[in-house]
């Protein structure tokens, strides 16, 4: 048995426990240069998307079947920006996002090269926006705790585990973030994302 687990383990990289029943996604935090002052782009999602229509975010998308993060990063940046590969250059990968909706969210940051070249698909975006970086890491987003709690289904098994229904469930907590930038508002999983990336520049 030792030498068949050695075997089945020897080339196994790990990931997120679950992440079989997860969705996947992948997205670009753009930076572009302009006048030597570093601004990231954001879009603002179509009003007429059946999901979170004129919301604030990232170009990106979900992870298809036989695609890396990366590809997937880039197909959908191209898709959504109306540019091609060539005027993306990806800097790193950061850190994983997990969202409590049982999403994996892979980042990227890279350079978009030629701002004027870009047409944005109108389907998906009504318009994109830039906001000097010294903004976002000069000024600090407002920041409100909300509590994650297991919610047991009606038909839960309280027989199965210790104390029954006086099981006591851990709960948890989950920062809501928001950037302020002239009208825009950043936050959700954009702000989240985008926290994390100021946070390993500044």
């Amino acid at each position: 048995m030792n030498s068949n687990l050695k075997e089945l383990l020897k080339d196994y990289k790990p990931y997120i426990n679950g992440h079989q029943n997860m969705k996947k996604a992948s997205v670009l935090i753009p930076i572009v240069r302009k006048n030597n002052e570093d601004f990231i782009l954001f879009e603002v999602r179509s009003k007429t998307l059946r999901s979170q229509p004129n919301e604030i975010s990232f170009p990106g998308g979900m992870i298809e079947k036989n695609e890396t993060p990366i590809t997937a990063c880039i197909r959908e940046t191209c898709e959504e920006l109306g540019t091609i590969d060539s005027n993306i250059e990806i800097v790193s990968e950061l850190d994983l996002f997990l969202s409590p909706a049982d999403i994996i969210i892979h980042t990227f940051v890279g350079f978009i090269h030629d701002l004027e070249s870009l047409n944005p698909n109108i389907d998906e975006v009504d318009h994109i926006f830039l906001v000097p970086l010294s903004h976002l890491l000069e000024n600090e987003p407002l920041r409100y705790k909300n509590e994650v709690r297991v919610v047991p289904n009606k038909n839960f098994p309280y027989d199965l585990i210790p104390n029954k229904e006086n099981y006591k469930f851990k709960s948890g907590n989950y920062d809501s973030l928001f950037y302020k930038y002239n009208d825009y508002v950043i936050w959700g999983i954009t702000g989240k994302i985008l926290e994390n990336f100021l946070n390993l520049i500044k």
